[in-house]
């Protein structure tokens, strides 16, 4: 047996917890999750089965953990766990699936599957097998700090096109700000346009905030490719940020795994509380839109619907608030057919949209939003999370559909209320 096979067999016995026991022990392979998961239904290929994906894990806790699986493993009927198995199975643990909770939220007695698949990466990681794309992410992201290379020199830079374009100062490294607010690489080098209308949005509501120059990327590689030691390493930054600058809140960006790795997974990742709230971007705009210090005026009159992001709805709760705030602005909103809780994912969470080798699969399986689509007559698609912000454009773009995808937050600043000088020279919301 290979030293990195053995590691990844240790990783994946030591993966095996009560949880995961009691779900491999309850499963009644009733198919149901298969019908859940996007590339099991636009493939038809039974190999995307969600719990299918599981098999080698399945395999250890079966020989290593019940009775008779210790007797057939003793009387060579059934087989170890091979390199080659964990190589066969790389695919399906990282190409087709984004870790989106569908599977686990029909499952019928209630196995959390994400959650099983989230351990089996632990596994595959330690073996060395998972995508060289990913693997490369999570390397940049530990020397970096950021999944693409994204410097303090090139926020700094895009800053300064920030201030200009928003007409004020963008606070950076402010001790005793209130909210320390994070980003997400692609936000930084594609959709920078977010930080003028936080900024400005911030500045009318009259929110106390800042960046931070030590922590200011929100993405969390570690999480996807299954590394909770390099998904600890990346939360401590964000954390020795905060507590270095006293923020009482840290704001999640529009990515939803960043979301899900700092207030779900991080205190538990680093072994302690943390000292400040986490919330999403899109929970602190509805606070401020119920205590009434977020203002808009106008409606679009686009017809418009909402993609909801698997990790911030489905599986961090946040289902009401982006409707409620669309509705500030939104003259014509639709809802998909199946949206919310039960919305499809983009195709590219959980690590796939930087994994090249699944880009054709990826696109494929994206059908299924297209069908959603088709029928609504939309021209506008609104989300909070800049990697479905990019997957949906490549997969709106491959399909030829004429929709554009803009980011809540953004559309929130273009009919937001500015704040206004009052008569004694100073400013009011």
């Amino acid at each position: 047996m290979s030293d990195k096979l053995e590691r990844g067999l240790t990783a994946l016995k030591a993966q095996i917890d009560a949880p995961m026991a009691a779900f491999f022990s309850s499963c009644v392979h009733c198919g149901v999750c298969a019908h859940a998961c996007l590339f099991y239904t636009e493939t038809g290929d039974p190999k995307y089965t969600p719990i299918y994906k599981l098999e080698p894990m399945r395999k250890v806790w079966q020989q290593e953990y019940t009775f008779w699986g210790k007797l057939a493993k003793a009387l060579g009927i059934s087989k170890p766990v091979t390199d080659a198995e964990l190589s066969d199975w790389e695919e399906l643990v990282y190409d087709s699936c984004t870790l989106c909770g569908r599977c686990s939220l029909v499952c019928p007695v209630g196995n959390d599957i994400t959650y099983m698949v989230r351990k089996m990466r632990e596994g595959m990681v330690a073996a060395g097998h998972a995508p060289e794309g990913l693997k490369g992410a999570m390397v940049r992201a530990i020397e970096t700090g950021s999944p693409m290379s994204v410097t303090i020199d090139t926020l700094k830079a895009q800053l300064k096109h920030a201030e200009k374009e928003a007409g004020m100062p963008i606070p950076l490294d402010v001790e005793g700000a209130d909210y320390m607010m994070l980003l997400s690489s692609a936000e930084i080098a594609q959709f920078y346009e977010i930080i003028p209308a936080v900024a400005r949005i911030f500045h009318a509501a009259g929110v106390s905030w800042t960046l931070c120059s030590t922590a200011f990327e929100g993405t969390n590689t570690g999480i996807q490719i299954g590394s909770s030691d390099l998904a600890a390493e990346l939360i401590k930054r964000i954390v020795a940020g905060a507590e270095k600058l006293k923020v009482k809140y840290v704001i999640g960006p529009e990515c939803g795994h960043a979301y899900t790795a700092l207030r779900w997974e991080g205190p538990n990742l680093i072994g302690r509380p943390y000292p400040f709230k986490v919330l999403h971007i899109v929970e602190l705009l509805d606070e401020l839109r119920t205590s009434g210090r977020l203002k808009t005026e106008g409606l679009e009159e686009d017809r418009m619907t909402f993609h909801d992001p698997c990790q911030l709805v489905r599986r961090g709760g946040v289902l009401e608030q982006p409707r409620s705030l669309l509705n500030m602005v939104a003259g014509d909103f639709v809802e998909m057919a199946e949206h919310g809780r039960d919305n499809w994912c983009c195709g590219g969470g959980g690590g796939v949209s930087a994994n090249e080798r699944a880009d054709a699969l990826r696109l494929k399986v994206f059908s299924r939003k297209k069908s959603q689509l088709e029928s609504l007559h939309v021209t506008t698609m609104v989300t909070a999370c800049s990697n479905c912000r990019n997957m949906l454009e490549e997969g709106l773009e491959e399909n030829n559909m004429d929709i554009e995808v803009v980011g809540l937050t953004e559309l929130l600043a273009d009919h937001l209320v500015e704040a206004k000088p009052s008569a004694q020279g100073g400013e009011q919301s």
